[in-house]
């Protein structure tokens, strides 16, 4: 079952590894057709995440089948549905959980968000509620599923807690200061300049570094007192670090004995110097987080319906201007999603 769909769509196509001059923007891509148990979706709005980068730049280990379509995250209707698939109409507004069990990462092993329509398991819909935006869901599921994850699964921040969050303007940054917020945390925000500062204070920090003229750490020792080893006073409770490389080891100097520092990534390094003395002699506890599921995203869906969330998109730009979106992400010049409507 299907409406009346053109052969060919625009798409944003990754043809080799390297750098963004690899994404074209071609308009002869055929149209998907539904699987037996999947549907195609009219994509109403795609977003990015860091990982596009890195699909784009190749990653060791991982083999991407080029060419590929990028973008893991997107919301849209149904416009065809296979034979197999039941509970699903022509016409509902879904979001896509990026994560196929089967064959992996929409955007990297199959074809993504970034055209105007995309083939999609059936297991991979929800509902998307008539509140909600086809923006605002498709800046969620990497961003917001994983901060959701990192916070309320793993029930890690508490009201009255100081978070500590580097890497504060992307979308994991701003997705995990929205979170801890609404879970009654004092956040201290770190970002790359003052304009990002002011910005991230504005979307509700506590406190705001700026990690490239003040040393975060320094400035958490300063404001809250130095951890003290036969007590829990000084530093803060919760560091939010998916950035690595050299930020490690003066994440584990202001953190309060009987803290926690979270990890969901590595943007900087996954490889860092490391300091066990920090972990045993303050009793650190270091939770990692991984993806997301669906009842993260029905969670984060539900929020935003009932208007307790809103999304920090920076930007939504047409298809045409996609790889420049990706550049801002690569560059660190935005705040929050840049988000693109095929």
């Amino acid at each position: 079952m299907a409406v009346s769909l053109p052969s060919t769509m625009k798409a944003l196509v990754l043809r080799a590894h390297g750098d963004l001059d690899q994404l074209e923007v071609v308009s002869d891509k055929p149209v998907p057709q539904a699987g037996a148990d999947g549907v195609v979706i009219r994509v109403r709005a795609s977003s990015f995440n860091y990982h596009d980068v890195f699909t784009v730049k190749g990653m060791p280990g991982i083999k991407v089948p080029l060419p590929v379509v990028i973008g893991l995250d997107m919301a849209g209707e149904i416009v065809a549905i296979g034979e197999g698939v039941q509970g699903w109409k022509i016409g509902a507004r879904v979001l896509v959980n990026p994560l196929n069990r089967e064959k992996g990462l929409m955007g990297e092993m199959l074809d993504g968000g970034m055209a105007e329509y995309c083939a999609v398991s059936a297991a991979q819909l929800i509902p998307l509620p008539d509140a909600v935006s086809f923006e605002a869901a498709s800046a969620l599921p990497v961003a917001y599923g994983t901060a959701h994850r990192m916070l309320i699964t793993h029930q890690t921040v508490k009201a009255g807690d100081r978070v500590l969050i580097l890497g504060a303007s992307g979308g994991v940054g701003t997705a995990s200061l929205l979170l801890a917020k609404q879970l009654g945390a004092e956040v201290i925000a770190c970002a790359g300049s003052d304009e990002k500062a002011a910005q991230l204070k504005a979307l509700g920090a506590d406190h705001v570094v700026n990690y490239r003229t003040t040393d975060f750490s320094k400035w958490a020792i300063a404001q809250y007192g130095k951890p003290q080893r036969r007590s829990q006073e000084g530093g803060v409770d919760v560091l939010v670090n998916f950035t690595g490389g050299e930020t490690w080891v003066p994440s584990l100097k202001c953190v309060r004995r009987g803290g926690t520092v979270l990890v969901c990534g590595a943007t900087a390094g996954h490889d860092p110097k490391e300091d066990l003395r920090y972990i045993w002699s303050f009793e650190l506890k270091v939770i990692g987080s991984n993806s997301f599921y669906d009842d993260n995203l029905r969670a984060l869906l539900a929020q935003i319906a009932r208007g307790k969330l809103t999304p920090a998109i920076d930007r939504v730009l047409p298809l045409e201007g996609a790889a420049e979106g990706l550049r801002l992400i690569r560059d660190r010049e935005v705040l929050g999603k840049i988000v693109v409507t095929p």
